[in-house]
């Protein structure tokens, strides 16, 4: 894979910039937008970023720094799911404990915001609360955003408690948007304030990128991600103005900043020292890209995937018709179509071939799969697995040079699977899913070299490329995540069944 960003420089920057924000102040309050740990989205827009960057970037900082965790009551309530991942809000919490924990760093406390004790968010504080783990409750502020008088006051930030912290550096993160990142950092400057220490806020998004071209496929392909919160990128206006210096935010943060800048103003009794949203920011991202058509390839690759992904869901019910109309707005502004990704046309000409075809009562779909030479190999469902299996298999047989003809898994091993799938647990569909095969595999390896010499091909696959022309059950798309495939599927069932999922 070609590189277009040097991910050792942007952290060596990021870290430096953030330590020259945090001497202005006895606290820096930083508040920490996209994703903490496992950021694909970054990593598929810029190739060679490091997934992580912004964990190792705490672990340099880790001596000065503690760590909040927000999550909104009403993303709990509502099982609101972390789309890369598939697993809850709450789940995605307990996640993020355990994996900033294994890096060494400090958790202080969970934030759960505007709660007003509903039941489900009750439950999962008596989790976190017998596990030791800190948890404070906001509740909403009646005018938020807005009326300023009432939200800088004992009614308003005063009413809800004060996290006490130890830090230089208190980095405020959640597991997705609309979270309440920002109340609770505004929250914790009022108090600090009342207890006569200096603080300060800052920014930390990744996208858009200020200082690359707003048209630019990376801030484009931000748009497309963000597509149902209707995040649209803007010129900062209060940048140039202040600065003569074309910068590039998006209108939520522009909309907010007279709000935000009023309230800081209020809080300190002091005129801000940020004259643009732009300026509250601590984005260095656009310093680490070091070959921009190699950016800008990956960003309408990504742009294109985000299309399929909100197809599917708007296929679901998950989104609304005018999300779907936003996203082929964006598509055609880039001059997108859906077969400008590679593997779409393969999938669908071989799924062509096969069409009336149905196994299970399911048509017969396809997978296909773009190695990093170019070369596409596919897989198609049969009575015996599904196409995500049969392109597995088939992928890693291709990438360890052997025979097609070749049998990986011994019959004596499948079949018992699928007679217990069917007879036993009573499984509709008893086609072998992808986790089942690569399960079935490893068995194999213990006495056929060949099925281990394909099953340490597996870890190849991590970065490829790949389209399904059904839309995949949860199951198997969590699979095909862990397995680090980029995976996009057709807006399609396989069936009439309702129950598919």
């Amino acid at each position: 894979m070609k590189k277009g960003f040097d991910a050792d420089k942007y952290i060596k920057e990021q870290s430096k910039y953030i330590l020259e924000r945090v001497h202005n102040y006895d606290k820096l309050y930083l508040e920490f937008g996209g994703k903490l740990i496992s950021d694909l989205h970054a990593k598929r827009v810029l190739p060679g970023y490091d997934e992580n960057a912004k964990i190792k970037l705490l672990q340099k900082l880790k001596d000065q720094s503690e760590i909040l965790i927000c999550v909104y009551a009403g993303d709990i309530e509502r099982n609101k799911m972390r789309g890369d991942f598939g697993i809850t809000y709450d789940m995605e919490v307990l996640h993020l404990i355990d994996d900033l924990r294994d890096y060494g760093l400090e958790v202080n406390s969970v934030v759960i915001t505007r709660y007003s004790g509903q039941p489900a968010t009750t439950v999962f504080i008596n989790k976190l609360e017998r596990r030791n783990i800190k948890v404070y409750t906001h509740s909403a502020i009646k005018g938020y955003p807005t009326d300023v008088d009432a939200i800088v006051s004992a009614e308003g930030y005063g009413s809800n408690p004060y996290i006490t912290t130890t830090k230089p550096i208190v980095v405020v993160t959640a597991p997705g948007p609309g979270s309440g990142k920002l109340a609770t950092c505004l929250n914790q400057l009022y108090h600090e304030n009342r207890l006569g220490k200096t603080a300060g806020y800052s920014k930390f998004e990744t996208f858009p990128v200020w200082n690359v071209p707003l048209k630019h496929p990376l801030n484009i392909a931000y748009e497309a991600a963000t597509v149902d919160l209707k995040d649209v990128n803007m010129l900062d206006s209060f940048h140039f103005d202040a600065y003569g210096e074309v910068a590039v935010n998006y209108n939520r943060d522009l909309e907010m900043f007279p709000v935000i800048r009023r309230i800081i103003e209020r809080i300190t009794g002091k005129e801000s020292v940020y004259k643009s949203p732009t300026d509250m920011g601590v984005n260095r991202v656009g310093f680490g890209i070091i070959d921009d058509d190699v950016v800008k390839e990956a960003s309408k690759q990504e742009i294109i995937r985000r299309y399929f992904k909100t197809a599917c869901d708007y296929k679901k019910g998950l989104i609304n018709e005018d999300v779907m109309q936003r996203m082929q707005l964006i598509m055609e502004e880039v001059g997108l179509k859906q077969t400008d990704r590679s593997v779409v046309c393969p999938a669908r000409e071989l799924a062509e071939k096969y069409k009336g075809r149905l196994i299970d009562n399911d048509i017969c779909s396809v997978m296909a799969i773009e190695l990093e030479n170019g070369q596409i190999v596919t897989g198609k469902k049969s009575e015996l697995m599904s196409s995500c299996s049969a392109a597995i298999l088939n992928t890693i047989k291709v990438m360890s040079g052997i025979a097609d003809e070749i049998l990986l898994i011994s019959p004596n091993i499948l079949e018992p699977i699928i007679s217990m799938k069917k007879d036993t647990l009573h499984n509709k569909y008893s086609a072998l899913k992808a986790e089942e095969v690569i399960m079935a595999l490893s068995i194999s390896a213990v006495t056929n070299p060949t099925a281990q010499m394909a099953m340490e091909a597996l870890k190849n696959l991590n970065g490829l490329q790949a389209h399904s022309t059904i839309m995949l059950t949860r199951s198997e798309d969590q699979t095909l995540r862990k397995l680090g495939l980029n995976v996009t599927c057709d807006p399609v069932y396989p069936s009439d069944s309702l129950s598919y999922n």
